[in-house]
């Protein structure tokens, strides 16, 4: 279900214009930050309107080296506190040594869907004005930004995938993507910023809310997977004759890859036949409780950020 109103707390952090990016990394390397690998919560206007969001820094950060990113989006219902904590994402097993930033969007939800509160322009600003903030706080490596993101998280970050503001990113990762802003076949709403642009995404064929056939979800109409990554396919330059498919676990999950130019596997998909509506984990975590389920064969943590890991921005 969704909710319309949501209470976080945000500290206001304050920051200079948006980071010029140069060859040690962006404008905020050389400024010292005391509490790494404690998540913190912060505040900014875009677009009119107060946003929040939360950063956590790995232990081992310094100001004088620049730091992969990555963005992870929340689902419907929620805030990026509940992100972080159901997908671990912050644990140095998984995100190591990368800056983690949790975006909370307005009504717990992100745009694309008949349900938002905002639109899709703004949500875009949102996310472009985040970067500068960050960029401009933290020493970043402007070259390896990523996202990720479950359920309308996921199907947002296809839509920055789609976007201009998708040139600030090296690969995409969405999970349970609901694709309401790319949805046809005439692909009017995706425009990526290059090709191959990396992606990967990671579905549960039993899952119920976003349904792996596709058809009408709660949104909007969505599209079924395997179409949506034709479409991607295309986008990407992909070879289908050079497509693997690897199971595992007698066949209830399948690994798909394909080759895209000299890009090896920059388009990825993991099905994992019997899992719903939830974060792939072998560890049980909340949305896999709300949707009655336990653990589930793969780690979708570790496979995003071992996807990220092969992956720097032209």
């Amino acid at each position: 279900m969704r909710f319309t109103s949501f209470r976080t707390v945000v500290a206001t952090a304050i920051f200079g214009a948006a980071a010029a990016v140069t060859s040690e990394g962006t404008a905020g390397c050389g400024k010292s930050h005391p509490l790494p690998n404690i998540t913190q919560y912060f505040g900014l206007t875009s677009s009119g309107r107060d946003r929040s969001y939360s950063v956590h820094l790995p232990a081992n950060y310094s100001e004088t080296a620049p730091y992969p990113v990555v963005l992870g989006f929340h689902g419907s219902s929620s805030v990026g506190l509940f992100f972080e904590a159901d997908t671990k994402m912050s644990e140095a097993r998984f995100s190591g040594n990368k800056i983690m930033v949790y975006p909370n969007g307005i009504g717990g939800a992100w745009a694309g869907a008949n349900y938002s509160e905002v639109s899709v322009s703004e949500d875009l600003q949102f996310v472009s004005d985040l970067l500068d903030a960050v960029r401009a706080a933290y020493c970043v490596d402007d070259s390896r930004i990523y996202a990720t993101g479950m359920s309308i998280g996921g199907g947002f970050v296809n839509t920055i995938a789609c976007s201009a503001v998708g040139s600030n990113f090296a690969a995409f990762a969405p999970a349970s993507g609901s694709f309401y802003t790319d949805n046809d076949a005439l692909h009017g709403n995706c425009t990526p910023a290059r090709s191959p642009l990396p992606v990967l995404e990671i579905h549960g064929g039993a899952d119920q809310s976003v349904y792996y056939a596709g058809g009408a979800g709660e949104g909007g109409q969505e599209p079924d997977i395997p179409t949506w990554l034709g479409w991607w396919a295309a986008r990407n330059g992909c070879d289908d004759a050079g497509k693997t498919v690897e199971e595992s676990f007698d066949g209830d999950v399948q690994h798909m890859s394909w080759t895209c130019g000299s890009a090896q596997g920059a388009l990825q998909h993991w099905k994992v036949d019997d899992m719903g509506h939830c974060w792939a984990s072998t560890e049980i975590n909340f949305s896999q409780i709300s949707v009655g389920e336990g653990p589930t064969h793969i780690e979708a943590s570790q496979i995003i950020m071992d996807f990220f890991d092969q992956y720097t921005k032209p």
